[in-house]
């Protein structure tokens, strides 16, 4: 049976009151599946800022009044909102310049096996924390689940500047020391407050390291999984929010 215009747009502007409450969770799957990004929120904290990311997202076009016939939304957001992956071009003008972007990432990197490990807690990750976390040879991905994730940091609005983050010399050790190629941390930069740029810069300056930052480690264990992890492909953008998963 074919349906009226009318009475179809009748039946798209049903009240939400009939319908069940839409479910939201971090695990699919029976738990195989765990969504590490975090949502988001106006309160979800950003760069130096005590009021948080504020209003990101607002309905442009609307069903609601009969005048239009899909719902439009548009985004404002800094490219290093929430979950999102750092481009070398971040923190090296020249590699900006020069159009090492995000969508010049390798996918191959931010997608495969993934360690996710715990770090001594009340420490930043110096040369002298990495040795001591042991990292088997061969690893190439390394999830880093921090105090930041016990403070529950990303879930405060403001913006604390005593989370944990790498040393310039624990970034340095990683480097010289392992092959690892995908760093991912637990608040929304990769760097400890003091020491930001200067981690940034050892991370990056050669373009083999890819930064995954704000991660929601809540809700997984140590351990091996496959990571996938998805930025947008904002040709010219230093950063891009990213979505990310792994699988057991």
């Amino acid at each position: 049976m074919e349906l009226s215009p009318l009475l179809l747009l009748a039946l798209l502007l049903l009240p939400a009151a009939v319908l069940p409450a839409p479910e939201r969770r971090e695990e699919f799957d029976g738990g195989r599946i765990v969504d590490i990004s975090h949502y988001y929120r106006e309160d979800m904290p950003a760069w130096e800022s005590a009021e948080g990311t504020g209003g990101f997202l607002r309905l442009a076009r609307s069903m609601r009044n009969g005048s239009d016939i899909a719902n439009f939304s548009e985004l404002r957001l800094t490219a290093h909102s929430g979950t999102h992956v750092d481009a070398p071009g971040h923190v090296f003008e020249h590699y900006y310049d020069a159009g090492f972007d995000v969508d010049t990432l390798d996918l191959a990197v931010l997608n495969g096996p993934a360690l996710l490990v715990d770090v001594p807690r009340d420490k930043n990750i110096t040369a002298g924390v990495m040795a001591s976390l042991h990292i088997p040879k061969g690893v190439r991905r390394v999830l880093f689940r921090t105090l930041n994730t016990d403070r529950k940091l990303m879930w405060k609005k403001e913006f604390d500047t005593s989370y944990v983050g790498f040393m310039k010399d624990g970034a340095q050790w990683l480097v010289d020391n392992t092959g690892i190629k995908l760093v991912g941390v637990d608040y929304l930069s990769v760097g400890a407050f003091d020491e930001c740029i200067p981690a940034h810069l050892v991370f990056l300056e050669k373009r083999e390291v890819i930064l995954v930052e704000a991660l929601n480690l809540e809700h997984v264990t140590p351990g091996i999984y496959t990571l996938h992890c998805l930025p947008l492909r904002l040709r010219g953008a230093e950063g891009s929010p990213a979505r990310c998963i792994l699988i057991k």
